[in-house]
């Protein structure tokens, strides 16, 4: 054989194993984490919901705390690129890219804020780059109608465009009023709509 034979197979074969490993224990972290019982949920509990040893998971993660760090970093990993999959200057593309963001995600992202006092320093941080995070999406998606304003015009209309665009105005349409989708969909179509043609100086 070639490229190194057998030998090179069996390398191929362990780090494809290990991330396999890798994998299972952030999957059992993630279900542990958002069905809210990771403050309780010890290292064997976690390696055995992984199919693993508890000498495994350490030996990948260190820690308790470093599978939950590199749990929410996979998850923030995926958030942003869907996020900034959205289209520019499409205010249907936006919400509907919104809409996929937090039927997969929303419900995850409300558990996160109420966890901040059973791990305040690392959830603290991690909350504060989500909401980094979506008020830069808010800007790239709708750069074309803010580009040109100034001052404190923008600053309203990109507040404005954060509150409507929020996981807790999703949360509201979708389950407290129990809305469809399409109709989430055509409300905050209609009002982003509304506020961006809007003369800024009125």
């Amino acid at each position: 054989m070639t490229n190194g034979g057998p030998r090179r197979y069996k390398q191929v074969a362990r780090a494809q194993a290990q991330e396999r490993t890798r994998d299972a224990l952030l999957d059992a972290a993630d279900e542990e984490f958002y069905e809210g019982r990771w403050p309780k949920a010890s290292l064997e509990v976690l390696a055995r919901r992984a199919g693993v040893t508890k000498q495994t998971l350490l030996r990948h993660f260190g820690s308790k705390e470093g599978l939950m760090l590199h749990m929410l970093v996979r998850g923030a990993t995926k958030v942003h690129d869907q996020r900034w999959s959205t289209p520019t200057g499409d205010i249907g593309g936006a919400v509907e890219n919104l809409l996929d963001h937090y039927e997969e995600w929303g419900e995850r992202s409300l558990r996160i804020g109420a966890w901040l006092d059973s791990e305040p320093s690392m959830l603290a941080m991690f909350s504060r780059a989500a909401r980094e995070v979506h008020y830069n999406w808010v800007e790239y998606a709708f750069r074309p109608w803010l580009e040109h304003l100034k001052g404190q015009a923008r600053a309203r209309r990109l507040a404005a465009l954060i509150a409507l665009c929020d996981v807790q105005t999703w949360w509201l349409f979708s389950h407290d009023l129990k809305l469809e989708r399409s109709e989430i969909h055509a409300i905050l179509v209609d009002l982003i709509e509304r506020l961006l043609v809007e003369d800024p100086a009125g």
